[in-house]
């Protein structure tokens, strides 16, 4: 069986207020196989920022900032796109 070839990308997110206490980097991960790595966080009673490494295959990774972005959170690339692994 081929090995899937996993890349990485780094994004900002900002989270509105409504979703500050809801798990979403956790049911986004699990939802679409992706490995998170919480490079910076930032969080208020108004707003959440989280800077992330994603690391999956990559029509996952598109699908994982599709599903943030249709919740509401501002999903912004960093750092260049993706990174080969």
């Amino acid at each position: 069986m081929a090995k899937k070839k996993l890349v990485k990308k780094i994004v900002k997110l900002v989270f509105p207020q409504h979703l500050i206490k809801e798990p979403v980097t956790f049911r986004m991960a699990k939802k679409y196989d992706i490995i998170p790595n919480i490079r910076r966080a930032k969080v208020t009673e108004t707003i959440g920022e989280l800077v992330l490494e994603l690391e999956g295959e990559e029509k996952n990774l598109e699908k994982a900032i599709k599903y943030l972005m249709k919740l509401g959170v501002d999903v912004k690339p960093i750092e260049g796109d993706i990174i080969d692994k």
